[in-house]
């Protein structure tokens, strides 16, 4: 996975052992519900997390983590569907100015091991390169053969 924010560890894959084909699950996120990064995960855990005792932290290595199954509503491998309303809001939600709010957020809590390409990325972010969060947020879906985003 490449990494839009530094510091984030890109964990192995978790594979599950399944002989029979597994019937495709289907999930929808309501777009509409988005305004910003903490509503997405707010919704991510609305739909996957429900059932747990616990919930996702607004990571981008737990929303991959998530996918992989063990835990929350996605089981291993699985076929999953997910319908994604209004998919066209969160794209604006978690656009250019969320992205940017982010960075800089991270920039003032760096380390000293992420604190120069967090600089870097910024910079490049506000002369118009780089992927918004939106972009990595649909990434780190593609990652996962097994689930299909369908906007709706």
């Amino acid at each position: 996975m490449a990494h839009l924010f530094p510091a984030e560890t890109c964990y192995e894959e978790h594979g599950s052992k399944t002989e029979e084909p597994m019937e495709q699950r289907q999930f929808e996120i309501e777009g509409s519900r988005i305004a910003d990064i903490p509503s997405f995960y707010a919704e991510i855990n609305r739909l996957l997390m429900a059932d747990e005792s616990w919930q996702l932290a607004e990571s981008l290595d737990a929303l991959n983590d998530v996918r992989y199954g063990g835990y929350g509503a996605i089981q291993g491998r699985e076929p999953v569907r997910i319908v994604w309303k209004d998919m066209s809001a969160t794209k604006s939600a978690l656009g250019r100015p969320a992205t940017s709010a982010f960075l800089k957020a991270r920039l003032a809590t760096r380390t000293m091991f992420n604190g120069r390409p967090i600089v870097d990325q910024l910079a490049a972010f506000e002369n118009g390169e780089g992927a918004t969060y939106f972009d990595v947020i649909m990434e780190v879906f593609s990652e996962h053969p097994n689930i299909e985003i369908v906007p709706a």
